[in-house]
């Protein structure tokens, strides 16, 4: 019996296959959570349920984009970092940068099915 730290993750090919098509409609839709993708696999003919959705969906660390409570108010503590473009025109190219940190989907995936 496996528990703790030291328990094994075993994934099955047909779940890896699957994480892999989440990851995908994820990158195509983020803000479809496990009942969307549900229905969007049903409709491409793969029978799955939505809490095993759930639990393919963590391991990738992809959760659907939405409001949570209080991401309005103030933290205390908090640097609030001021909007440097507010005044600034942009006139010519290469004067305004900007960066993408997002991974690649397919490190995710395979970090989840290695450890």
């Amino acid at each position: 019996m496996y528990s703790g730290a030291s328990a094994m993750l075993v994934i099955s090919e047909a779940d890896l296959m699957l994480m892999r098509r989440l990851d995908e409609l994820h990158l195509q839709h983020p803000f479809m959570g496990a009942r969307m993708l549900r229905r969007m696999l049903a409709q491409e003919g793969i029978s799955v349920d939505r809490r095993h959705i759930g639990t393919l969906m963590k391991p990738i660390d992809i959760e659907a984009i939405a409001r949570k409570s209080g991401t309005s108010q103030a933290r205390p503590g908090h640097k609030i970092y001021p909007y440097l473009l507010r005044n600034v025109s942009i006139t010519r190219a290469n004067q305004v940068w900007a960066l993408d940190t997002t991974s690649p989907p397919i490190s995710r995936w395979r970090k989840a099915s290695c450890t």
